[in-house]
């Protein structure tokens, strides 16, 4: 962080004082912090001691009214007119919700699909053989981290396929009503998910449930598995000098016409937050896509706990 001084003179008592300040350039992640400005304005004078007083202006916090008109905006643009959204944010620990924008829409998840692969593959090991758990580390970092698809269809074959599947998330939480699984990888249009389904997963696999199993290394290795913003996987090239950078845990889907991305970010006030942002548009460019979801998740990582 940069500091620069700066000379501020003062008139105290009918002599000039200079007083040394730090002006200290702040960086993103912070910068969404309530901060107190000192504005030069028009002096209220102390008649006893003649001595100029400024009253500092108070920038205003980002709190989650202004997410919500900075999101809305997003997908409200005129070029999204044809777009079909499904968006749910919401912190981990807590049942409050950030944002939402058509959390119960069914929409084609692309390897988004792999996140309940994934999931299953974890419970299950975990409940049959949790001795080969650490084995799985490898294999769960090519499906989520790197989207490998054989390698995600090789794996539900081996926890038994889409009815083993289907019974190992229900125990996690997850409504089989909300997603409709035909693969492994997400390479089938047919797929489909709600992003109230895949942050109920998110959210299950990041604190547990109630059956009071210790589900620490099942957790922490499907969390490590996931790409991470800026930094390796298929989120290598996404996030770069923002905040975001090492702080975002995703799992990203492409196919053509459909972008989506979930997983975990870390906010200042809120701690972890999980977030499915899917997206189905026919005919729109790819990187189009990809530049509104990563603006919404980089104003989501401004927002402030106001209340």
């Amino acid at each position: 962080m940069r500091r620069f001084k700066t000379q501020v003179p003062v008139w105290l008592s009918g002599v000039i004082v200079t007083i040394t300040t730090i002006t200290a350039s702040i960086n993103l992640e912070t910068s969404n912090r309530a901060e107190a400005t000192v504005v030069p304005q028009i002096p209220k004078t102390n008649p006893a001691k003649s001595i100029p007083i400024y009253v500092p202006q108070i920038k205003p916090r980002f709190c989650q009214k202004n997410l919500e008109s900075a999101i809305t905006s997003i997908v409200k643009n005129p070029s999204f007119k044809t777009a079909r959204w499904g968006i749910l944010i919401k912190p981990v620990r807590e049942d409050k919700v950030l944002y939402q924008f058509n959390p119960h829409i069914s929409l084609i998840p692309a390897s988004n699909t792999k996140l309940l692969t994934t999931a299953a593959a974890v419970r299950i090991y975990g409940d049959r053989n949790p001795e080969k758990l650490a084995s799985l580390r490898p294999l769960l970092s090519a499906v989520n981290r790197y989207s490998n698809n054989s390698k995600a269809n090789s794996l539900l074959r081996r926890i038994g396929g889409q009815r083993a599947a289907r019974n190992a998330l229900s125990i996690l939480g997850l409504d089989s009503s909300a997603y409709k699984q035909v693969d492994g990888s997400g390479l089938s249009r047919s797929n489909r998910a709600k992003p109230s389904a895949l942050v109920s997963l998110l959210q299950g696999m990041y604190v547990g449930n109630l059956n009071k199993v210790d589900r620490n290394l099942e957790n922490d290795l499907f969390y490590k598995s996931l790409a991470i913003a800026g930094v390796n996987g298929t989120l290598r090239n996404r996030f770069r000098n923002t905040p975001l950078k090492g702080r975002l845990h995703g799992k990203t889907g492409t196919l053509r016409g459909v972008r989506t991305l979930s997983g975990y970010l870390e906010n200042t006030d809120y701690g972890t937050i999980a977030f499915s942002v899917m997206v189905n548009q026919r005919g729109q460019s790819g990187r189009r896509l990809i530049w509104a979801i990563d603006r919404i998740l980089l104003q989501t990582a401004r927002v402030n706990r106001c209340d």
